[in-house]
C-alpha cells in the first residue's frame, strides 16, 4: 500500500511516519527543502519525500501517483501575512482533492477540527466546513477525522504546556475554566494510517477526542503535579482579550485574533468511544500524553 501525505512535516505527518510501516509506503509531500529537513527518517527504502506546491496540480499528480490513500494534513489556526484560513484550510483541501481525483485513489483521508462548520461565525471553523465540504461532494471514498487539542512530540499543545508551566505562575484567559479534551498525536496517527484502508470508516465524518474531558487549569496543574512543581494560576478576562484583539486586528489582521481566541477557549466534552471503536484504536491515557509533552522538552 502506497500513502501519500500532504503536511508531512506536521507533528501528525512526522508522527505518521515514525509509526510501524507494516508494509506501507510513503510519499511525504511537502512545500520546501526546508521543510523535507525537518522530516524523520523515512521506514523503507521505498518510501520517498515529494516536493510539491498547492498551486502545481503537476507536483500534487507527480506526488499521488500510484498512491492508494491520500492523508491531508495541511491549514492553519493563526494567519500569517502570507496566508489566509480560506487559502490554507480551503484552496489547499480543493486542490489536494482534485489531484487525489485525477489520480483516482482510493481513499481521502482529512484530519479536520471538531467545531469545523462551514455555517460558523467564527471563520477558522467555517473554512474548516467548508474544507470538508469540498471531500464530501469529490465523489472520493473518505474519512474525515475532527481532532482537538493535540498533546505529544512536537505538537503546538505540548509547546504551549511546557511554557506555562515554566514559572511558578501561570496567565489563563478567563482562568483556564474552558474544557478540554486532549488527544495525543500518535494516536491521531494511528487513526489517519488505519482509515487510509478503504473499507474503513467509510464515507464517516468521526469526532475522535481524548479520553479524559477536564478545565486548562486542571490540565496546567495535572501537568505541574507530575513533575513535581508548584503553580499558582492567575486569571486574565477573556473579555479583556477579546477587546485588545479586536482592536489589534483592524491594524495587522494576521497574528492571534478573536477567531482564534473563541477556538482555543472552546469547550470539548464528547464521548471519546464511538470513534475510537469504529477505528479500531485504543487511546492514550492522559497522564502519559502529558508525559509525553514534557518530556519533549529535552529530545
Amino acid at each position: 500500500m502506497k500513502i501519500a501525505i500532504t503536511g508531512a512535516n506536521s507533528a501528525i505527518g512526522q508522527a505518521i511516519l515514525r509509526g510501524p510501516p507494516e508494509g506501507v509506503d510513503f510519499v511525504a509531500a511537502v512545500r520546501s527543502q526546508r521543510a523535507a529537513e525537518q522530516l524523520p527518517p523515512l521506514p523503507n527504502s521505498t518510501s520517498r519525500v515529494a516536493l510539491i506546491s498547492y498551486d502545481d496540480p503537476e507536483s500534487l499528480g507527480s506526488a499521488f501517483q500510484e498512491a492508494d490513500a491520500v492523508i491531508h494534513l495541511a491549514g492553519l489556526l493563526i494567519e500569517r501575512p502570507d496566508s489566509s484560513y480560506e487559502r490554507a484550510n480551503v484552496a489547499t483541501t480543493g486542490a489536494v482533492v482534485e489531484a487525489a481525483a485525477q489520480s483516482a485513489v482510493d481513499k481521502f483521508v482529512l484530519v479536520s477540527a471538531i467545531g469545523a462548520d462551514e455555517r460558523s461565525t467564527n471563520r477558522y471553523f467555517k473554512t474548516k466546513g467548508q474544507a470538508e465540504a469540498l471531500v464530501k461532494v469529490s465523489g472520493l471514498a473518505y474519512t474525515i477525522l475532527r481532532v482537538p487539542l493535540l498533546l505529544g512530540r512536537e505538537t503546538e499543545g505540548a509547546a504551549a504546556l511546557r511554557r506555562q508551566i515554566h514559572r511558578p505562575r501561570a496567565w489563563l484567559i478567563g482562568g483556564g475554566r474552558h474544557l478540554e479534551q486532549p488527544l495525543d498525536v500518535e494516536d491521531v496517527a494511528t487513526a489517519a494510517r488505519l482509515a487510509s484502508t478503504p473499507d474503513r470508516a467509510q464515507d464517516r465524518t468521526l469526532e475522535l477526542a481524548g479520553p479524559a474531558t477536564l478545565s486548562h487549569r486542571q490540565m496546567i496543574l495535572r501537568a505541574a503535579h507530575l513533575l513535581g512543581q508548584q503553580i499558582r494560576i492567575s486569571s486574565i478576562p477573556k473579555g479583556l482579550v477579546k477587546t485588545a484583539l479586536a482592536i489589534r486586528q483592524r491594524m495587522a489582521p494576521a497574528g492571534f485574533s478573536p477567531d482564534v481566541l473563541e477556538v482555543i477557549t472552546a469547550d470539548t466534552k464528547l464521548d471519546p468511544n464511538p470513534a475510537a471503536a469504529e477505528l479500531g484504536i485504543e487511546l492514550t491515557g492522559l497522564d502519559e500524553m502529558i508525559q509525553h509533552s514534557l518530556e519533549t522538552e529535552h529530545e
